[in-house]
Order: structure tokens, then sequence, then C-alpha cells
């Protein structure tokens, strides 16, 4: 009971940054430090220091004890007489860090920052810029837009949401576009890959710099009532496989002005959408010619994975090679170098590269986490549909 009052009080004990940071003095905030696009009040705290630690500061009077939870590791912040509460992380690798406040024992979200779903829950997030990765941020360049939207799935017998991103000047022309199926991974939603991906600052920068064509991105939720992307086997991929197939295409194609055609289609996935990218993808080259798969454990390095035969999940791949590379445009795998499955990925991909499959593998400084995954679409699309 106590926990459940503690949580219904938790932000009567917490003012709100954002308008506590609204002081009638100009804020000093330290030298070289910025404030994340993640923040609500880009005037406030958290800020980013030069180091890339972070410094937070929470006004909480009422309350004893406060925490930062920074991606498992809690930071004890020091309250002042005051009841402003503060501290300083570890450096951060740049990327997107998820977080939660502890107050008290509870855990909730930061008011002073946006909150979004993963690790199968909301949370707050800060975002670490990367020099060199301007890509991944607004430009001045022509925008398109993610739009949302609802489909009928007659796979769960219900409504589902889906977003979809289409380039500058849709609207405005009568072109047909490819499209770019791309899947979440576990614990995310159809949001994943438009808000912590940066769908769209990657493919409205990259078509600007005429590095990839202008195309739709289509994000589905692969959470389906009878148990989501089905596991790493065939079997248990055949209700997303017909979600896929019978009802997303379909509407996208009904509803957008597509070039409805396996040549310019392309599915892609992180970590559980990368099993669905694999299988699916490879499997149904009638529907797709192009493939990426980003971070999967299928290959190893999860506790489910065991002895990966190549020619069981995918018959032809090994004894039918020439026939299987010529049903694939582009086949690429990617993964985090800090990841615990880049071995297993990089050990399947010298088994396929042996027998003469067609496929390109890159690596990107990170663990099981955004960067490598935002990487991982930049360099897919400059590949697709040219």
């Amino acid at each position: 009971m106590k926990r459940i009052i503690s949580s219904a009080v938790l932000m009567a004990l917490v003012s709100l940054n954002s308008v506590a940071q609204r002081p009638v003095q100009r804020e000093s905030f330290p030298e070289g430090s910025y404030s994340p696009v993640t923040n609500i009040n880009r005037n406030g705290y958290p800020r980013v220091l030069s180091d890339n630690s972070v410094s937070f500061r929470v006004n909480a009077p009422q309350a004893q004890r406060v925490q930062i939870d920074l991606g498992g590791r809690k930071y004890d912040m020091q309250k002042s007489d005051a009841g402003q509460w503060t501290v300083t992380t570890a450096p951060q690798v740049p990327g997107f860090h998820y977080y939660s406040l502890v107050v008290d024992g509870v855990a909730a979200s930061d008011p002073a920052s946006y909150t979004f779903y993963g690790t199968s829950r909301v949370s707050s997030a800060i975002e670490i810029a990367e020099k060199g990765m301007d890509d991944f941020e607004i430009q001045d360049v022509p925008h398109g837009q993610v739009r949302k939207l609802n489909y009928f799935s007659k796979v769960d017998n219900a409504w589902r949401p889906i977003c979809v991103y289409t380039p500058a000047g849709y609207d405005q022309s009568k072109d047909s576009y490819p499209v770019i199926y791309i899947q979440h991974g576990g614990g995310e939603d159809h949001t994943g890959w438009m808000e912590q991906g940066r769908v769209a600052n990657i493919m409205d920068n990259l078509i600007a710099q005429g590095k990839a064509v202008p195309m739709i991105v289509v994000s589905a939720n692969s959470n389906l009532s009878n148990g989501g992307g089905g596991g790493y086997s065939w079997t248990g991929m055949q209700p997303f496989l017909k979600e896929m197939t019978e009802n997303v295409i379909p509407f996208i194609d009904k509803n957008f002005r597509t070039k409805a055609d396996r040549k310019h289609r392309a599915i892609c996935g992180l970590s559980m959408g990368g099993g669905q990218s694999f299988y699916v993808g490879l499997r149904s080259p009638e529907v797709f010619a192009n493939v990426g798969v980003f971070s999967t454990g299928m290959f190893g390095g999860i506790q489910q994975a065991n002895g990966f035969d190549l020619e069981k999940e995918v018959p032809g791949m090994i004894s039918d090679t020439k026939n299987f590379n010529k049903n694939l445009d582009h086949f690429l795998i990617t993964c985090g170098e800090q990841d615990q499955r880049i071995e297993h990925n990089k050990n399947i991909v010298a088994k396929m590269q042996a027998a003469g499959v067609n496929v390109e593998f890159k690596s990107f400084p990170g663990d099981h986490e955004w960067q490598p995954w935002r990487k991982s679409l930049h360099a897919f699309a400059q590949m697709l549909f040219k």
C-alpha cells in the first residue's frame, strides 16, 4: 500500500522541472554544456557536459531520497537546503539513453524530458549527440512527413496503428515510390523507429544529398495478440508473415502511391525485427528483393539461439545459391561492435559468404542500442532502389 500511495503523490514531491527552471534571472549552465533535443524545456536541465557526462537537477523538497536510473545504473542525487537535488553522471557514449527518476524508491518519468516507449515501458530519455552524424539531426532541407494511421488487421481482428514516412514533395507530386518496411525490436512498437530511430531526419537528409532515392518508410506494430513476432523460427513467424503480406502491404499499396512490385520493396529491422526480416524477406522473394538484418540474436548471443542451420531455415540458400542470389538485389547484415551478438553475426556471414551468398556485413560502434541501428538504416537506405 505504501508503494501505491507513493506513486500517486510522486509528482507532488517533484516540482516540475519545466516550471521550476523558469527563473527571473537567466540560468547559469556549466561551460560547454548543451541542452539535448530530448529536453522539454531547452533552457533547463538535464544538461550534457563537454565530456558527455550528464548533469541532472530535480526540485523535490519533500523527498527523502532521489536517484537517477540511467541505463540501469543508479546515481544518488545530493539535496540542497532549498530542496534541489543534483548529480552528474559518468560520461555516456553517444546515442539514445533511457532513464528514470527514482523518488523515495518509486521509479517514474522525469517531467523535464520527453518520454518514449521502449524496453517494454514508457520512460524518459536523453540524447547524446555524436560528432559527424549530422544526418541524424534536423537540417535545413526539404522535410517529409510521418503519418500516424490505423488499418484493420484480419490476423488480430482489430484496428491496429501504423506509422508511415512520406518524402518531401509527396503530396505535390504524382510519382510512385518504393517502400521500406522497417521492423522494431522486442519491447518496442511502431513508434520506435520514427521517434528513437529518427527515420524522418535520416531519410530527409539522405534524399536531399542525393544519397538515397525518395522512398516511403512503413513501421507497423508487430506485437500481435497471438504472440507478437513469433520468436526465432519459421513456424512461429507465420502470424507475422500473414499480417505483413495480407494486411500491411495491401493497406499501404491501396492508400499510398507505391511501386507495388518486389524490386521496389525492402524489409529490414532491429533485433526481433531483424529476425522477422530475415525469415519473411528471404523466404518471400516474390514479395521482397531487399533485406536488412540489424543486430539479430537468432544466430547466437541470446539464450534461445541454438545451432542455426542456414539451409534448414532458408531452403536453397546453400544448396541453390545461384538462384538464391538471383532473387535478391541487396542483403545486408549489421551489428554493434560491443553487442554480445556480433561474433555470432560475423560467423554466420562468413558461412554464407563461403557458400557464395551475396551478403554484405557492416558493424558500428555501440552495443544493442539505437545508434548502431540508426547507422544501419543510414547505410541500407543508400543501397536501395538505384
